[in-house]
């Protein structure tokens, strides 16, 4: 029988959403793993928008749900829908909008808290012991959702992210961009993906790991 996992995304775009490398690696292992997939976004204004062709904030205002339809072709729910029983596991991939628009580490950094909406959701699976990966910047909410002493990484062990996890209470450990991290009494997985990555091959092939484990842990 196939897994059903739910995958949260965060707009449409590394610099002010989703890293859509990174969500696509993740639905194409997904695929590959046969396991049915559900998208989910908060529906909400983003915290800006970025023009990705020269960096710069622009002067108008989207949506992150309308914005992450755009990687799910449609076929994505507003965050509130999600139902922690109807899933056997989460996917929170990176990019920006992890940081802006589901959490505001790229603004408060060590003050930081999730929104409610997505921590509540996390916070279910975690307590349902069900398998959650987070990758790029996303397991800066780990501490948030599992509390001190849960394992995880952002790749870099000087990084500042990593020194913030530690701080907060996080057992951070160093990884390259081809693999993960487990902290198996939890179920968390944690993959630094773009946090470390020189190309989309050193991406593609921790997050492969992480999506096949959790497939298998679910």
């Amino acid at each position: 029988m196939s897994k059903k996992v739910a995958v949260i995304l965060s707009g449409c775009g590394v610099y002010d959403g989703t890293e859509i490398h990174e969500a696509v690696l993740t639905l194409v292992n997904l695929d590959r793993c046969k396991a049915q997939v559900q998208c989910f976004a908060p529906d909400i204004p983003q915290m800006h928008v970025i023009n990705h062709l020269t960096g710069e904030v622009m002067e108008e205002s989207r949506n992150v749900l309308v914005e992450a339809a755009r990687i799910a072709r449609g076929q994505i729910k507003p965050l509130s829908e999600l139902k922690v029983a109807d899933f056997d596991a989460l996917v929170l991939p990176g990019g920006f909008g992890a940081a802006k628009n589901l959490c505001d580490f790229a603004v408060q950094g060590a003050d930081f808290q999730v929104r409610h909406d997505v921590l509540s959701a996390a916070k279910a699976f975690a307590q349902a012991v069900k398998p959650v990966g987070l990758i790029c910047i996303s397991p800066v909410m780990a501490v948030k959702i599992y509390g001190a002493g849960i394992i995880c990484t952002l790749g870099d062990d000087d990084s500042e992210a990593a020194k913030v996890v530690r701080s907060l209470g996080a057992e951070h450990r160093a990884c390259a961009a081809d693999d993960f991290v487990e902290d198996s009494t939890h179920k968390l997985l944690t993959t630094p993906a773009y946090m470390v990555a020189q190309s989309l091959s050193e991406a593609a092939a921790g997050i492969a790991k992480l999506i096949e484990r959790l497939v298998a842990l679910a």
